[in-house]
């Protein structure tokens, strides 16, 4: 540690790096934006999380002391002192259990007592671990962050409460980032849904491809796509890594974020306990040989499982009712009207069809179930209906 300002800090953070991540990165396990461009960030802002791996921690911080300018400690005191402190000292001492994100509260915690916090970046990866190797267990994984993020923000824990005067501002907001990753499912649910749905009716929801207006939405779609490429393969990933990256950031919020924050609801209105679910990180033989060869797997039945390949139905059957629309316009103002509607779904098609081969083509044992093809087929058939009808 540093000799001047070493006594200042609390922990320093590594990056987390996992050995098992595929060329193209199937399921966006890596990592790389958040632990090369957004930890560095929330460093300057005052310190990053504490992520539970790759940390190093002073023992007067995690046992609860606060910081001050004397932090030289007699353990043979401390040894030989006999156990009566209070409850509520306890309490104060280790992680703070009691919530899906132990790590980032306890992290928090540390900062509020004035430490500081570190984040360091070595030549040599180190602290290497395992990523998941399904579909499901990455969801699931994702749930497990997105709830504890998001039910530390909506208690007395919250940064903006627990930091007010103790933390700066700009750090309490830096924890938002990753907070508010249970919120972001309602838009990203409506944009799978409305717009498919309006365009089986013919109803237009963006402007017309004619009209001036399209310009800002061609400028935020192309300029921020641009910038998420360049961004990702800069941090060292691939254009297909980064394509995976984005069929995984729409799974994830409409399954992963759905889920937490209904449990974080639930645990906040008193309806269900804590339930800590460990994402498993050995895989069978067959299942293994999948991931290396970036097949992606589903083989279990689960809800996160109905939902995508519900969605993934429904945008198909709206895109063929779409492109029927337009064939069909003699006039073709129905390609003027609906132009960005029609693309929307397009990519949506593109971004699930492993949703389609799981669905449809696959033999092998990591195909969707066949529970989850039936359900799906009705639930998006039905939408399609009662949206024409």
């Amino acid at each position: 540690m540093d000799e001047e300002k070493g006594h200042e800090i609390g922990y320093i953070q590594y990056p987390q790096a996992f050995e098992n991540i595929t060329k193209n990165d199937i399921y966006c396990n890596s990592l790389n934006i958040e632990m090369e461009v957004d930890f560095p960030g929330i460093d300057a802002n005052g310190g990053p999380l504490y992520i539970g791996t790759g940390c190093f921690h002073r023992r007067e911080a995690l046992c609860g002391r606060r910081y001050s300018n004397e932090n030289k400690v007699d353990w043979k005191e401390v040894a030989d002192r006999k156990v009566k402190e209070s409850a509520g000292v306890l309490e104060e001492m280790g992680l703070k259990y009691g919530c899906p994100v132990e790590d980032v509260i306890t992290g928090l915690s540390v900062q509020c007592k004035g430490w500081r916090s570190m984040y360091f970046i070595p030549e040599r990866k180190g602290f290497m671990g395992l990523a998941p190797t399904t579909l499901l267990q990455t969801l699931v994984q994702h749930k497990r962050w997105s709830e504890g993020n998001f039910q530390i923000l909506i208690t007395r824990h919250s940064p903006f409460l627990l930091g007010h005067k103790r933390i700066p501002l700009r750090l309490q907001i830096s924890y938002c980032i990753y907070m508010l990753w249970a919120t972001s499912w309602f838009a990203v649910l409506y944009y799978l849904v409305v717009p498919p749905l309006c365009l089986l009716r013919g109803i237009s929801l963006f402007p017309k491809l004619s009209s001036p207006w399209i310009q800002p939405f061609a400028y935020a779609i192309f300029a921020n796509r641009a910038y998420g490429v360049v961004e990702f393969v800069w941090c060292g990933g691939t254009i297909q890594g980064w394509w995976n990256g984005q069929r995984i950031w729409v799974f994830k919020r409409t399954t992963s974020h759905l889920f937490g924050f209904l449990a974080a609801i639930r645990k906040l209105l008193g309806l269900s306990t804590d339930n800590f679910v460990i994402t498993a990180k050995v895989a069978e033989e067959d299942v293994s040989g999948r991931y290396e060869k970036e097949k992606m797997e589903f083989g279990a039945s689960s809800p996160m499982f109905n939902i995508l390949a519900t969605l993934a139905l429904l945008n198909m059957f709206s895109f063929v009712g779409g492109i029927k629309m337009v064939i069909m316009d003699v006039e073709s103002e129905a390609l003027d009207l609906l132009a960005l509607q029609i693309i929307l779904c397009g990519l949506l098609v593109l971004i699930n069809l492993p949703i389609y081969q799981g669905l449809f083509f696959r033999k092998d044992s990591g195909r969707m179930p066949s529970s989850v093809t039936y359900k799906s087929i009705i639930v998006s058939l039905l939408a399609c209906s009662i949206a024409l009808y």
